[in-house]
């Protein structure tokens, strides 16, 4: 009896440090600026490209330091380095030179809404593919990539300098030969440009570094119905290496990290981890992830998202999976739902059948999410389903479907859309011209 009440006990309070950890962290980081004692610090003024008029709770990051600009846009920061460097939400990044910002200048962000392509660890690679994509982007409303950097079999794409990339033999095969050349030129076509990062299933990694990986309760290494191995989201050095791949990718130019799977294996049980595979034991350990993943992303100034099941913003409860969509919203830029109609097996309350209804599903999840989190519609990019129905007849996912879906996630005013298709094939049908 006393060690069952140490255990409730253990799980009250790691349940309270995560509140705690995840409360500390947004109101370090989301705090706006304050008026600093040193008159020598930079300060400046943040503005729309548009109106001209102030943009209030910007992120400007000066090396490692951070600040957000009060109501009236203005900041005042200190810190090392030559570049101020400026995002919010809903606009395109910016830089300034420090040097310049001695008095009240001015920064200029251009509103920006994404409207993503995703293009996997092959897709990059393969020129037929990529140019497709591109072309599409060139005609329509498009503007937007969503790139494997590191993939669903845990191969990274690009040449990493983290070693243990290398000693796992994820960098056995190499489809992008030029990570800073690719973000130029796709930037030069005004290409907004998302780094999805496949984070805990991780087969290199699980399989070359066994004490990594997710077990049964036998001791054999678990693999899921792809017969892919998953590392232990409770483990330190596996968040590490996955970060340093994001910092990577970061410096390299992307406008944002998309972390994937993202999350505990969604099986029943019968999982052998570290630590007792309890809800306040995996929301700690997802939501920690993400505010270490932050932290060591604040000099980078990049955009931060992670991919949620649609189901979450549903249930109350982290789906057994460790995702709590009100603390990865208090962590996360941006929160992306896979609203993909195919997904709700279950069906949502008054449509049992998702998949003849697309617009209501996405519709609905999206105001589920906002109620729940209490943030605004910006702070929400879907993905939606560019592909065949699976799970209810196979229904082909059109235009008509496409431009369903995509239309409630604009009624809702979410920032921007992405599309999937893993087999990264898509027509211009439902896409409206440029």
């Amino acid at each position: 009896m006393k060690a069952v009440r140490r255990v409730v006990a253990l799980a009250s309070i790691l349940s309270a440090l995560a509140a705690i950890l995840t409360l500390a962290f947004a109101t370090f980081l989301f705090a706006p600026a304050r008026k600093p004692d040193n008159p020598d610090q930079h300060r400046g003024k943040v503005v729309d490209a548009l109106t001209m008029k102030p943009i209030e709770g910007a992120f400007v990051t000066l090396g490692g330091t951070v600040v957000r600009t009060n109501n009236d846009g203005t900041f005042q920061i200190q810190g090392s380095g030559d570049l101020l460097r400026v995002r919010a939400y809903g606009y395109w990044r910016a830089e300034a030179a420090a040097s310049t910002h001695a008095c009240d200048a001015s920064i200029v962000l251009k509103p920006f809404m994404p409207k993503a392509l995703y293009l996997s660890f092959y897709g990059i690679g393969d020129k037929r593919l990529r140019e497709s994509a591109l072309g599409l982007i060139r005609d329509t409303e498009l503007n937007a990539l969503v790139i494997d950097v590191k993939g669903d079999r845990g191969m990274v794409a690009f040449k990493s300098t983290t070693p243990l990339a290398s000693e796992v033999g994820a960098q056995k095969i190499i489809t992008i030969n030029d990570i800073g050349a690719l973000v130029r030129d796709l930037h030069a076509k005004g290409i907004y440009l998302i780094a999805r990062i496949v984070v805990f299933k991780d087969d290199r990694l699980a399989t070359k570094k066994p004490e990594l990986a997710v077990r049964t309760r036998g001791g054999a290494i678990w693999k899921d119905r792809e017969g892919l191995a998953w590392t232990s989201p409770f483990l330190q050095s596996v968040w590490d290496y996955n970060i340093d791949i994001a910092v990577e990718a970061a410096r390299a130019g992307f406008d944002e990290i998309q972390f994937d799977y993202l999350r505990f294996p969604d099986t029943p049980g019968g999982l052998a981890y570290t630590m007792s595979n309890t809800q306040s034991n995996r929301v700690m350990a997802i939501t920690g992830f993400l505010v270490r993943a932050r932290t060591r992303l604040i000099p980078s100034n990049v955009f931060l998202a992670a991919d949620i099941f649609g189901y979450v913003a549903w249930n109350a409860d982290d789906t057994r999976i460790g995702q709590r969509i009100e603390y990865l919203a208090s962590v996360l830029d941006y929160v992306s739902p896979m609203l993909y109609p195919s997904g709700y097996q279950f069906g949502i309350p008054g449509y049992p059948n998702p998949v003849q209804h697309p617009r209501e599903v996405v519709g609905l999840t999206l105001e589920k999410a906002r109620k729940r989190t209490g943030k605004p519609a910006l702070r929400f990019r879907p993905w939606l389903q560019a592909f065949r129905d699976y799970a209810f007849g196979g229904v082909p996912y059109q235009g008509r479907e496409i431009r369903m879906q995509i239309d409630a996630a604009e009624d809702f005013g979410s920032d921007g859309w992405m599309l999937w298709n893993p087999k990264n094939i898509y027509d211009r049908n439902g896409l409206k011209p440029k």
